[in-house]
């Protein structure tokens, strides 16, 4: 049974990522998605209603909340996942589930009936909310990740960079998307999660005191960015 994690965010500099990102590399291997040193892209797509109604929730800090997106990694669709991501203050907690390139399509025409004959919950409750709360497509988010993996408490340590929104489209897989950026250089976005207790060589090493802890939300950023970038 899946539980909730700790999650910490913090926002660093450029000279703190560096220093960072070498000594973290000594102690933990980067993870399955990377491509090279620098990591991987990922871009998801997030789903809100009509009225905001999870970015409004965000904004006024209220303690439970969720969040529905479809996610790929390096521009491929040899992995697209439909994920939940359930908040309760600093805690998370995220559901996956695969989706195929052809399910894709039909999500965004509007076709919603097969995820009523999948066997996982999540299919099911993402039905329900795209139908009655009307949750449609509202924007794209992209950003490069380097991360590294523990097995102790199964920590997760990630850099999150050049985080930008999609302007002209909410098709994961437009070849003319064009991206923005929505951070001032060179901001970073360092994330920290782990089950029971955070190991205390990573703490050390990260020195979390030191740096500026913020509720970050990229999809807040991005919302935000694509609402002023359209007037609407």
């Amino acid at each position: 049974m899946k539980k909730f994690r700790h999650e910490l965010k913090f926002y660093i500099t450029e000279q703190d990522y560096s220093v960072l990102r070498k000594k973290i590399g000594l102690l933990l291997p980067q993870d399955e998605y990377s491509v090279d040193e620098q990591g991987y892209l990922i871009r998801s797509l997030y789903f809100d209603n009509v009225h905001d109604h999870d970015l409004i929730q965000k904004n006024n800090g209220i303690f439970r909340r969720k969040k529905f997106r479809i996610r790929t990694y390096n521009y491929s669709d040899s992995v697209i996942r439909l994920e939940k991501k359930s908040r309760q203050g600093e805690y998370i907690l995220k559901s996956s589930v695969a989706i195929s390139r052809e399910e894709y399509e039909s999500l965004l025409n509007w076709d919603y009936a097969f995820l009523q004959m999948k066997r996982d919950p999540l299919y099911n409750e993402f039905y329900y909310y795209l139908n009655s709360y009307y949750m449609k497509p509202r924007v794209i988010v992209d950003y490069v990740r380097e991360a590294y993996v523990g097995s102790m408490s199964n920590v997760r340590i990630t850099f999150d960079k050049e985080l930008s929104f999609v302007t002209n489209t909410v098709d994961l897989f437009n070849n003319d998307a064009v991206s923005e950026e929505v951070l001032d250089y060179p901001k970073t976005i360092l994330e920290v999660k782990y089950d029971e207790f955070l190991p205390d060589y990573i703490r050390q090493v990260l020195q979390l005191d030191t740096h500026n802890r913020s509720a970050i939300s990229k999809y807040v950023h991005c919302r935000q960015a694509s609402i002023r970038y359209h007037g609407i």
